[in-house]
This record gives C-alpha cells, structure tokens and sequence, in this order.
C-alpha cells in the first residue's frame, strides 16, 4: 500500500472506489507474476442506498494464498467461523502477495473490509465504506469496519473484528492497543486490503 501510493502513510481510506482498489490488487499481483488473473478487493460499499457485499465481488472458490495453501474451498467456508475454513497455517496468519505472513511485519493485522461477518456491508450509510473508498479524511471515527489477517485480543473474526479509528492515511506497526488518531492504520496497520482472484 505504501509503494503504490507513494507515501509512507499509505492511501487511507480513498483507494479510488472499487475500480481502484480492484486495480491495487491486480498491480500488486503482477508484481509477483500472478497478473494474469482477475482479481477483486474484498471490500463492501453503501452504493447509494444499494450495497454491493465484498463476498458478492470475488467468485465462488477456491482460493489459494501466495504459498498455494488452500484459504477456503468455497464461500461457506470463507464465513463459517471467525477463521476461513483452509490451512491453518495460513489462515490463522494470512500472509501477504509474497507470501509473508503478517506477523513477521509488524502490527499489520488491521484489514479494512466495510463488512459483516458474512461479507455484506455493515452500516447505514457510506461514511461506514469511508464513502465508497474514495475519502481519506478524518471524519466519520470508529464507524468502518475492519477484520484482523490474524487473530488478536480486540477480535479474531477475519472480516469483522472492531471499527477503525477513522479514514485519513496513516501506518501504525507498533502494538499499543488501538492506538491514537483518526487514521486507517491507528490500531495497527496500514489500512491493507484483502484481494482474491476471480479464478483459482
């Protein structure tokens, strides 16, 4: 996130809507020779009244991680518990698009998502999708949703563990709670995204 965006403190919560942060998954992929493959980020967004769910966007299965562990053989398997129903040794610390998992980074475990449990959208308007994925400003605190890549004390749920602290770009890898400010990142992260392929 923050090569492509250019800044040490990432993009914040405007990743250029779903077009863009579909697009920060396939340049991601590409760099390491999955390009060829279309790919999705697994967000949610309000869409004026008419959500379009994260678990909707990424096809029906499975899926793989970047070391070819299975993560879940289907969409059942991606939300029947708090983890995905795959390998345990990458679910329970999903790694990133080279494979290195998570808690080798750093405090990285925060994951905007924009979602349920299930996947769905979960808030009433888009201030809960930092509007749509196009906002990194500071308002709208605690109200997007964010999941955990490995489970932690605040939450262990995948896609839905606690709010984050608000939109603006920020980049916290230091475990000290849920931290200060408004930013993506505050609880530790850098406001990353999940991406699948549409494809196995």
């Amino acid at each position: 996130m923050r090569l492509q965006s250019g800044s040490q403190d990432g993009f914040g919560g405007d990743l250029g809507g779903l077009a863009g942060a579909d697009a920060i998954c396939t340049t991601a992929a590409t760099a390491v020779g999955f390009g060829h493959k279309t790919w999705r980020a697994f967000l949610s967004v309000y869409n004026n009244g008419t959500p379009l769910h994260a678990i909707d966007r990424i096809g029906t299965g499975p899926w793989y991680d970047a070391n070819e562990r299975l993560v879940a053989m289907d969409l059942a398997g991606l939300t029947s518990g708090d983890r995905p129903a795959g390998d345990a040794a990458s679910v329970n610390d999903l790694p990133d698009e080279n494979g290195v998992p998570g808690t080798t980074l750093g405090d990285t475990h925060d994951i905007l998502t924009a979602s349920n449990t299930m996947g769905r959208f979960d808030g009433s308007s888009a201030a809960a999708s930092c509007q749509d994925w196009t906002d990194a400003g500071a308002g709208s605190p605690n109200t997007v949703r964010l999941g955990h890549s490995w489970p932690a004390q605040s939450g262990r749920n995948w896609i839905r563990a606690h709010q984050a602290r608000g939109c603006s770009p920020g980049v916290n890898l230091v475990q000290n709670g849920p931290g200060t400010g408004t930013s993506v990142g505050a609880g530790g992260g850098w406001g990353g995204i999940y991406c699948f392929a549409l494809e196995p």
